[in-house]
């Protein structure tokens, strides 16, 4: 009873605060004493188990059966372990993104061929190639185990025990039902752990590429128009699942292909994997990636681009190899930047206060749940307060493989040969015994050593941590005398012995162990300090993020037990639909169409005078096809709810026709892990009527065609 009033209470209010919100855009003011949050703000990332149908009927006139949300849900699939795809057709046919799988182009690239730049096309079945390690998963089963998942964490009587309980029961049960099954299980954690599910997948493991487009036409405009909208690209790929018996796989759930995608207005639904978001956190928790967690990751990101980003434009002859970089880089460094932008935007910030203050007021008027939960957000602050004196540190001392020199990996396996030559020969590791050892420290500097690209990475880690520490840093001068840029890499290159194999082979030749360990170079004293603070402050950021998680679990719990059948729960990686229509919207002082054209992606590329990078064309597209009529759509936005991870998720409608392929978000749905703000958000999807018609008259794959149309194979 207490439950069902508190309930219809929250969500009155709920719908009351609609239409207190205003219009969000340059020409109205905003008054942020005012600025009340909306159940929209949670966005509508609906698990296929606790789908509102209601709201569907009442907001589109459509309800959909169980039938209907099975063969959905069976018909989408997660791809290779980060992205989204489906069944296109009865004969394993798979639509997913190119950026998707690019990756992997080059794992069945033959001689003379180069898949990235010009594609791939499979005419027939045995023309198709198997991707090495590649595998796409289908959602079979759903099953609620909250009650088993809490009242074991319930058990423990600290923070650790609790979080160790939930390890424990979690492990089990997915043990026990991928036993009972034959599926691939795990515990889907929703509501941040109001509730607890878990998924049954089946696997198809073996894969072979149909077609993959020209990378050109599928990133046009490369990391600058990545996370924008207009936008105009065909990024697109597809796949074939094969069964034990090397024959196709035979998939009875898959979507049909819709002749001409879908007018604006008419509802579509995004199937897919977001991968996750943080829309239920405290404003404490929200505050600090603000001030320190994205800040942090924007810096460092920004440093390493441009490494690379120089090195592609200074290196031609290396274009293939450096632009995965340039993009997987450039990608990561928007994606953060974009969030920071939405953290430091005051009406989003409003929105998230005014939640949790009515939260915290509910919950107050209820003595039962003042008791159980009314600790939970000063709680949350305290531990957030605490991880604030250590934040910067632990960021700068933590391993960042992917951004730091050679360098730092050279002097990590000098301190380890040091270290092992100070054991006694029958307690070292095997290289480095004696009849060993003078083969692995030969083996320590890399044989293929590119100094111009290391030192460049050199000044940007160096720069990364000069922001992130300050230059008056024990640390920072130890290392770099506290300066950066060009002058730090003088300095440090000037002292270190690390910088070639002949100094550190003499160095082992000159000097007991213990000196090397005990030197001055910048490089082992770095690193040594470096690995000693990190563990100290990982043992204190472990304790509190174990405190952490229990505070969440709590607060998961609060959200859960007062908005379950009003909002979804966070992203999780794990399969969702979302409802939406395509709109277009107000940005910059004017508006993006709903729709882009085909000549909207040569104006792209006469505009910028049809240089390569970013907005280039292959040769297939110039001239423009004959048959091919510049007013199609090529793209489009939409407000269906989407984050990363669903890349390559089918845009359906309500006849399970896909009516476009999702590839994107635009810079305001970055704003979408912390907040869904209908107004700017959209998602970015190729549609699926231009789609059709660049496989007709640019690409020429009349087979895929019919397949497409007829939903399998041609006889």
């Amino acid at each position: 009873m207490i439950k069902s009033i508190f309930r219809n209470v929250l969500i009155l209010t709920l719908l009351f605060t609609i239409t207190l919100i205003g219009q969000y855009n340059i020409y109205e003011t905003i008054d942020l004493e005012k600025v009340e949050y909306s159940p929209k703000d949670f966005g509508t990332m609906w698990t296929f188990d606790d789908v509102p149908l209601d709201y569907l009927k009442n907001e589109y006139g459509f309800e959909p059966t169980e039938q209907w949300l099975e063969e959905v849900q069976k018909s989408a699939l997660l791809f290779g372990g980060g992205c989204s795809a489906a069944f296109v057709s009865e004969d394993g046919l798979i639509m997913t993104n190119h950026h998707c799988g690019r990756g992997q182009l080059g794992s069945v690239q033959k001689e003379g061929e180069n898949l990235l730049r010009d594609g791939f096309y499979a005419s027939t079945l045995d023309e198709e190639r198997r991707i090495p390690n590649l595998f796409v998963e289908q959602l079979i089963l759903i099953d609620d185990v909250t009650a088993q998942v809490i009242s074991a964490i319930n058990e423990g009587n600290t923070d650790a025990e609790k979080v160790e309980n939930k390890k424990s029961i979690i492990n089990e049960l997915e043990k026990q039902y991928s036993e009972d099954t034959g599926l691939r299980c795990e515990v889907v954690t929703l509501y941040n752990g109001g509730k607890y599910s878990i998924y049954g997948y089946k696997r198809y493991e073996e894969l072979r590429l149909v077609m993959s487009p020209d990378f050109q036409i599928a990133a046009t405009g490369w990391d600058w128009d990545n996370f924008t909208y207009p936008r105009y690209e065909l990024d697109f790929a597809f796949y074939r699942a094969y069964d034990e018996n090397g024959k196709p796989v035979n998939s009875p759930y898959h979507f049909t292909w819709s002749k001409k995608g879908a007018d604006e207005g008419e509802p579509i639904f995004v199937v897919g994997r977001p991968g996750n978001t943080d829309r239920l956190l405290s404003v404490a928790q929200l505050e600090f990636f603000r001030d320190y967690t994205y800040p942090t990751m924007v810096r460092l990101f920004n440093e390493v681009y441009e490494v690379y980003y120089d090195l592609f434009h200074s290196r031609p002859e290396n274009e293939s190899q450096l632009l995965n970089s340039v993009m997987g880089l450039g990608n990561a460094r928007k994606s953060y930047a974009g969030r920071l932008l939405g953290l430091r935007d005051e009406y989003i910030m409003a929105k998230k206060r005014d939640f949790q203050k009515k939260l915290i007021e509910r919950v107050k008027a209820d003595s039962e749940l003042n008791q159980k939960y009314g600790h939970i957000w000063d709680a949350i602050e305290n531990v957030v307060e605490e991880q604030k004196k250590y934040a910067n540190e632990l960021f700068a001392f933590q391993p960042l493989r992917f951004a730091q020199p050679a360098y730092i990996k050279i002097a990590g396996d000098v301190i380890t040969a040091a270290e092992q030559l100070s054991k006694a020969e029958n307690e070292r590791l095997p290289d480095y015994k004696n009849d060993k050892i003078n083969e692995t420290i030969e083996n320590i500097f890399p044989s293929e050593f590119d100094k111009e690209k290391e030192d460049m990475m050199l000044r940007a880690y160096v720069n990364f941590l000069v922001s992130t520490l300050g230059e008056e840093h024990e640390f920072i001068k130890n290392l770099s005398n506290g300066k950066s840029g060009d002058e730090a890499v003088e300095v440090i290159l000037a002292k270190t012995k690390l910088s070639s194999e002949e100094n550190i082979i003499s160095m082992f030749n000159e000097r007991e162990p213990g000196e090397i360990l005990n030197s001055d170079d910048p490089f082992i004293m770095g690193i040594q300090y470096a690995q000693k603070r990190f563990m100290e402050l990982q043992s204190k950021s472990t304790e509190l993020n174990n405190t952490l998680q229990v505070l969440n679990q709590e607060l998961g719990e609060v959200v859960f037990y007062a908005f379950g059948d009003v909002i979804p729960p966070d992203a999780t990686s794990t399969l969702r639909i979302s409802d939406g229509v395509i709109a277009g919207y107000e940005y910059n002082g004017t508006i993006a169409p709903g729709k882009t054209t085909y000549y909207g992606l040569y104006d792209r590329f006469y505009s910028f005078d049809g240089d390569t990078y970013p907005w280039g064309l292959h040769e297939r597209w110039l001239p423009p096809a004959p048959e091919l009529d510049l007013r199609t759509p090529i793209g489009f936005a939409s407000t269906n709810d989407i984050v990363g991870g669903n890349s390559g998720s089918s845009v359906i409608n309500q006849n399970k026709e896909i009516v476009g392929l999702v590839h994107d978000g635009n810079l305001e749905s970055l704003a979408g892990h912390f907040i869904f703000i209908e107004e700017n958000n959209r998602t970015v999807a190729t549609d699926s009527w231009g789609l059709m018609e660049a496989l007709k008259y640019v690409f020429k794959t009349d087979p895929l065609v019919k397949e497409l149309e007829s939903s399998k194979l041609p006889e």
